[in-house]
């Protein structure tokens, strides 16, 4: 296919360089030149903006950083360019409310669009192994499927649109809960004098099993290899982390959804990232604890 996509960033980046190896033909956009000269060395070739990006392509995927700049790309230069029945996929991380706003006025543009938020950070970006929840009809859902396929492992349709990032924003308020009372625990466990991996052979194996602690564990040198053993670098960054939070806690308000470990969660994740962490791997936050 002839795909179009905008946003070359950590993940785009690697995203739109599956789906050349998949045999697609891209054609990519981005305002930073140094992403699409590594655009261009991934074989894809690359447009002076969104529109020419867009204008002869079957398919728009865009990976961008809020739900503004997505409502500003669609509306600004995708609508009107795009051939009328490409099929749209928005894999940024947004709001829902924007989500459903943007496939409703892609419908009355002769569109039909999937929000179809990442699981999975830069390096299953780049290995084409993310988990996609994707929004949208039946229909838009089973065209977008295949292209996703080319950038992923998992490829799950949670309902109309919106729904994606719903989804999205769920896990990963529970992703970040569950990060910190692994964090409480290991720190506590230390200080009464437990070997951290003692603690971890004892509880990975017991009720207090989770992802955070037995594929993501927050101290060095136990369990996997994650950002802990790389002084909390890469992986995912605590400032996508609140963002996220942040998103989860606007959706809970909306919904009428009481989330009081929500609300801590991002309340403790403003904090280390307002103490200069934006950057540091989100299980860093270890480090306050101790």
């Amino acid at each position: 296919m002839k795909i179009a996509f905008i946003g070359l960033g950590n993940m785009g980046g690697g995203m739109a360089a599956n789906l050349v190896k998949a045999g697609h033909q891209v054609r990519a956009f981005d305002l930073n030149e140094e992403a699409l000269a590594r655009a261009r060395e991934n074989g894809c070739d690359t447009a002076g903006s969104i529109a020419e990006a867009v204008a002869d392509a079957e398919a728009v995927v865009s990976m961008l950083p809020n739900g503004q700049i997505v409502l500003s790309a669609y509306t600004g230069e995708v609508f009107g360019a795009a051939p009328q029945g490409a099929i749209l996929l928005d894999c940024s991380t947004i709001d829902v409310a924007t989500a459903r706003e943007v496939a409703e006025q892609a419908q009355h543009h002769g569109h039909e669009m999937v929000d179809a938020p990442v699981s999975g950070g830069i390096a299953a970006a780049n290995g084409g192994t993310l988990t996609f929840m994707v929004g949208g009809s039946d229909s838009a859902f089973t065209r977008a499927e295949p292209i996703l396929q080319a950038m992923g492992k998992a490829v799950i349709h949670a309902g109309a649109a919106g729904n994606g990032q719903a989804a999205k924003i769920c896990n990963n308020m529970l992703l970040g809960i569950s990060m910190l009372g692994t964090c409480e625990a290991f720190a506590m466990a230390q200080k009464l004098g437990l070997d951290p991996q003692t603690f971890y052979d004892i509880s990975s194996v017991s009720s207090g099993q989770c992802w955070s602690m037995t594929s993501y564990c927050p101290v060095p040198g136990v369990g996997p290899q994650s950002p802990a053993d790389n002084d909390y670098q890469g992986g995912f960054a605590a400032g996508l982390m609140l963002k996220d939070l942040r998103l989860a806690m606007e959706a809970a308000e909306t919904a009428d959804a009481p989330v009081p470990m929500g609300m801590r969660a991002r309340a403790l994740y403003e904090d280390f990232v307002g103490a200069g962490n934006g950057n540091t791997d989100f299980s860093g936050i270890i480090r306050t604890l101790k």
